[in-house]
């Protein structure tokens, strides 16, 4: 899968795929266990395309913790302001 492809998928779209992609993942390790997977890279590519689903998802929906973090450090709660008033 393409990442160009994947950044034209709506928020919905992108999180139905990944599903998908952690549920073949789960039976594509499953396969490796029991000895009747043919190609242990389909496992790697599986992962990868999860990763980049999960990357866009990450982006289109408003960033990771960290930046959330950041951003509510910026931008002090309405609690915060409460309380340095008398």
């Amino acid at each position: 899968m393409k990442a160009a492809e994947l950044n034209e998928l709506s928020v919905d779209e992108l999180t139905r795929k990944a599903g998908e992609l952690r549920e073949n993942l789960f039976n594509l390790k499953i396969r490796r266990r029991a000895g009747t997977l043919e190609s242990i890279s389909d496992v790697t590519k599986n992962k990868r395309d999860l990763a980049r689903i999960l990357t866009l998802l990450t982006q289109k929906t408003g960033g990771s913790k960290a930046q959330r973090k950041a951003a509510e450090k910026k931008q002090p709660s309405a609690a915060a302001e409460k309380k340095d008033q008398p």
